[in-house]
């Protein structure tokens, strides 16, 4: 075969592997431990199943290649199983790398406690765009679109926006089922009033900060500390001005839970009246995280 036809025919074939490629590589772990023993092997194919369902599935056109992949991770924990139906809390985390650096930062580290849907010992989950096939899926395909637009908007303004509207999809098509934490009006941070947080204003302001935090703020780190820390203490200014407006905003303890941890290490070696202001800021957002506010303002404490 000439040589000009091989380097065709492998463009051909690197291109259909990287475009088949799913965009998650992810962790699943199933907690049941308050099912009695004789119940708890379905959680075993249940965990295989959701593995294999996130890590295999391409939820969007583009490209990833397998260092691409998003990092990310599904924490399940079992409340009750009977007639087939699990409840629990799922806890859903993703991170990101920070350029130039080993070093990888949380995305979403977040806790939905409305978990219910029906699951039997070896039932195929199904993906599909037009229809919901189960609860499942329909979870497991709102937190994985969350998760990549998340992953997006990090790296590009607003660039999860298609994401966003498939994850909104979802929510429609499972709103009119009995299964909570698909109406916002039901609970003010149930999946369905995230979302709605994140992509309506004044709350959806909170994208310009997560672009603004990820690619000029910690991933200008390594070059330049001094530069990525003041466009983070600039985001902190900005998500004051959600809590002002919004008090009660799903965004903020969505930033609470995924970034506050984070943030007593980027300003761990900062001049002291920046520490003091970010804090002072923090405090007034999160008046019950005295802990982290007092280690950015005296880190050596």
């Amino acid at each position: 075969m000439p040589a000009k036809r091989l380097i065709w025919l492998g463009c051909i074939i690197l291109t259909a592997v990287v475009a088949r490629c799913a965009e998650l590589n992810c962790s699943v772990e199933i907690n049941a431990d308050r099912i009695p023993t004789t119940a708890r092997e379905v959680f075993t194919t249940l965990q295989q199943a959701m593995a294999e369902y996130l890590n295999t599935t391409s939820f969007t056109e583009a490209q990833f290649s397998s260092n691409e992949k998003i990092d990310c991770k599904f924490f399940l924990t079992v409340n009750s199983y009977a007639d087939n139906v699990v409840t629990g809390s799922l806890q859903v985390q993703s991170t990101r790398p920070v350029f130039d650096s080993t070093y990888t930062t949380p995305l979403l580290n977040i806790k939905d406690n409305d978990i219910s849907f029906s699951y039997s010992q070896g039932e195929p989950l199904t993906f599909s765009h037009s229809e919901v096939t189960s609860n499942l899926t329909a979870l497991l395909d709102f937190y994985a679109y969350l998760i990549i637009a998340l992953d997006f908007d990090s790296f590009s303004s607003h660039g999860g926006t298609p994401y966003y509207e498939e994850a909104d999809r979802i929510v429609q098509l499972s709103r009119s089922g009995a299964e909570k934490g698909w109406r916002a009006i039901d609970d003010p941070r149930n999946r369905a009033s995230i979302l709605a947080a994140l992509t309506e204003p004044p709350a959806s302001a909170i994208r310009d900060i997560i672009f603004t935090y990820h690619r000029q703020g910690l991933d200008r780190m390594t070059v330049s500390p001094d530069k990525g820390r003041t466009a983070i203490t600039g985001c902190v200014r900005s998500l004051a001005e959600i809590a002002h407006t919004l008090p009660m905003s799903a965004v903020l303890p969505l930033f609470h839970d995924t970034k506050l941890d984070e943030l007593t290490g980027v300003y761990s070696k900062s001049a002291a009246d920046e520490r003091k202001e970010v804090a002072r800021i923090l405090a007034e957002i999160y008046p019950t995280a005295t802990t982290l506010t007092e280690r950015i303002a005296n880190p050596s404490n």
